[in-house]
């Protein structure tokens, strides 16, 4: 079995992430209501709607750097258990 290279499946992690969460706050600037469906359809009918918040640019840019920073320590982990098994 190949090892993962731990830095490199952290990083990659780190940048989808970063993507997707960028474009679902670019969505939810652009088209809130489609996104809040899009979203609850994912998520088994939850009404997202019913969760009041505004969100502002600062929110989505903390937001995507807190995703990203776990995405990080998560694809870390990921890797080092992976590699862990023989």
């Amino acid at each position: 079995m190949e090892k993962l290279n731990a830095k490199r499946v952290s990083l990659s992690l780190a940048a989808v992430s970063g993507i997707l969460s960028a474009v679902c706050a670019l969505l939810i600037a652009v088209a809130p209501q489609f996104t809040l469906n899009l979203f609850g359809t994912i998520f088994h009918g939850i009404d997202l709607a019913k969760i009041p918040k505004v969100m502002t640019i600062s929110d989505a840019i903390l937001g995507t750097i807190e995703v990203v920073v776990l995405a990080l320590i998560v694809g870390w982990l990921f890797a080092k258990i992976y590699n862990s098994f023989k």
